[in-house]
């Protein structure tokens, strides 16, 4: 909101006293990772917000991602879902709580704003105080007033701050519902709630962001936790609707008027996911505003490393390669003009709660990346690293990493020499994964092909290799495995052994499938014939007819559990030529339990 003269010679007080004290704070040194990292934060009243000057007509998106930073997610907090558990007139703590997360203070944001964090994202759960179930759109005014008081203590330290709407409870499968009248509410829903959130910040600066949604926007428009008879929608509907929504948030906000006819708006991508947001069939809204439209994607990958703990290590000269080259693919929207913000990243951490081996050097490359392109990281995190009751980061050495790559700590380079010295350290790393690179390099030899199991387990504890290239450095600790080298036709015996994982067991499986590598290169048109698949050394009676097939037209697979898969492909084979009735699931989950080896024996050969 606007202020008067005398509020804004305050607030310039304010913030030369913010400087004076941030530069006599220091972190705390640890001794041990337990020990929290916290700064000195100013403890102020939140004032009303930075609008001076309110809108840059001039500033465009790729320069406004540069002057966004480093940023935070103030995760599992607004976004927190109480709306089932405790109704919509519960106060409004209950449902910022109601995740385990503390109650957010000014002293929270400005320790964030200390450790290097120059922006800051609110996901928020709107229809937590919404009865939209009985076609009640409005969001009840003190659940508005309570984010609209986070995004000011954000304000007052000069961050930029993102507010979208998150998951919500996953109202967003009724866009994908059989009814068209569900579909119909679900953009009435949608709308009403951007109109209101535009007409409550319609006066707040640019250092204000909308985001039209966040993961929702893609494949989960099929999700069922709200309409039963979602799930309607094909891959093609789904990015059809991916553009359907997102021009209908650009329309929405800018028929608000006041600053909001030249805000900033970050558009998700398709499911958020670099590789499908490529995808030719996403297409990014038309705006009345000129350079004033951000892409939003996330980064979890590998999974296993970044979002849960069945893999504890990450630096072969794979995985820097793997993340270099998703990185790089988004350079296809900046040269286009659209400043790029990767919403979403983290490390997930060891079981036992300390930093999994390599975090610093995954964040290193990771924002080194960043710096090379021009893009705004935003690390996802929920009181994990950095720790909000204790005002700073629990390890030194993350925190570190952080602190240098602030823009403070960048402000005496220029543009170009922030982008060259992120470009040396990032081929430095790479040459410093050679540790790594024996086996990797080995097992995919352009004139080899190596068979494996691909495993997530059903908690997603335990992960071998799951992808079509061949890593064996990808895997949980303790897991034996035994993965066998193609010679030809013949029979083969691959198998996982987990009893000496942690828990001694895989608690089923979330996805599994059989992989040769280089298969469609070395031996083209070859079947995998599965003639025996073991749990705990007990043959299985396999529930469906499996098929062999190709994703990369590289690595030739069969499916043993793929519940993402929904029709047979194109390049799908089996011995008998008939695939009228096969499946990419071919084992039963519930059936499983605990598996402590699993074993498959397949003939491989030329189609007969």
């Amino acid at each position: 909101m606007k202020r008067d003269k005398n509020r804004v010679i305050t607030y310039l007080l304010m913030l030369v006293l913010l400087v004076l004290t941030l530069a006599g704070c220091k972190g705390k040194d640890k001794e041990t990772d337990s020990i929290a990292i916290s700064v000195t934060p100013v403890v102020t009243e939140a004032p009303a917000p930075t609008t001076v000057p309110n809108m840059r007509k001039d500033l465009t998106s790729l320069e406004l991602v540069k002057l966004m930073g480093n940023g935070i997610n103030l995760g599992n907090t607004m976004e927190a879902y109480g709306h089932k558990e405790l109704g919509t007139t519960a106060d409004v703590s209950s449902y910022e709580t109601f995740w385990g997360q503390p109650v957010t203070t000014q002293a929270m944001i400005d320790s964030m704003k200390a450790a290097g964090f120059d922006s800051l994202r609110i996901p928020i759960a709107w229809t937590n105080t919404m009865n939209y179930e009985n076609g009640d759109y409005t969001i009840r005014k003190d659940f508005l007033d309570r984010v609209e008081e986070i995004v000011n203590y954000a304000l007052k330290d000069d961050m930029y701050v993102i507010i979208n709407d998150h998951w919500d409870g996953g109202w967003w499968g009724m866009f994908g519902s059989a009814t068209p009248a569900t579909q119909d509410a679900a953009m009435e829903l949608y709308t009403s709630m951007w109109t209101q959130i535009a007409d409550r910040f319609k006066d707040y600066s640019d250092y204000l962001i909308f985001e039209g949604g966040n993961e929702e926007l893609g494949d989960r428009f099929n999700d069922k936790d709200v309409a039963a008879d979602s799930g309607t929608l094909s891959l093609d509907e789904c990015y059809q609707m991916n553009t359907k929504v997102n021009q209908a948030f650009v329309d929405t906000i800018r028929g608000t008027g006041g600053d909001n006819a030249q805000r900033f708006l970050l558009i998700p991508g398709f499911s958020t996911d670099f590789t499908k947001t490529c995808d030719d069939r996403f297409v990014m809204p038309t705006d009345t505003a000129k350079d004033k439209l951000l892409l939003s994607v996330h980064f979890y990958t590998p999974w296993g490393y970044c979002g849960n703990s069945s893999l504890s290590t990450w630096g072969s000269v794979d995985n820097y390669n793997e993340q270099n080259d998703l990185m790089a693919m988004m350079a296809k929207f900046t040269d286009q003009g659209y400043g790029i913000v990767i919403g979403e990243y983290t490390v997930w951490l060891k079981d036992d709660g300390t930093v999994k081996d390599n975090t610093c050097d995954f964040f290193n490359n990771f924002l080194n990346n960043c710096d090379k392109y021009g893009y705004c990281p935003m690390l996802w995190d929920c009181s994990n690293l950095f720790i909000r009751k204790d005002l700073g980061f629990f390890d030194k050495d993350v925190a570190a990493v952080f602190k240098n790559h602030s823009l403070a700590a960048q402000s005496s380079m220029t543009n170009d020499e922030v982008v060259a010295a992120a470009t040396a350290a990032m081929d430095a790393a790479l040459v410093g994964a050679s540790a790594f690179v024996e086996d990797t390099a080995i097992a995919n030899a352009d004139d080899k092909a190596i068979a494996w199991i691909m495993f997530n387990s059903g908690d997603w504890g335990i992960s071998y290799s799951v992808g079509d290239k061949y890593d064996p450095t990808s895997k949980t600790d303790g897991l034996v495995t035994t993965d066998v080298e193609i010679t030809g036709a013949g029979t083969y015996t691959v198998s996982l052994d987990f009893t000496g994982t942690s828990g001694g067991f895989a608690n089923g499986t979330a996805f599994s499938a059989l992989g040769i590598s280089n298969g469609e290169l070395l031996y083209p048109g070859y079947i995998i014939d599965i003639t025996e698949l073991k749990i705990n050394d007990k043959p299985y009676t396999l529930t469906s007819k499996p098929y062999t097939t190709t994703d990369d037209k590289i690595c030739t697979r069969v499916n043993i559990f793929n519940s993402w898969v929904t029709a047979v492909p194109e390049e799908a084979r089996t011995v008998d030529g008939d695939i009228s009735d096969v499946s990419a699931s071919i084992v039963d989950p519930a059936e499983l339990g605990e598996i402590k080896t699993l074993t498959i024996t397949f003939d491989y050969g030329p189609a007969k």
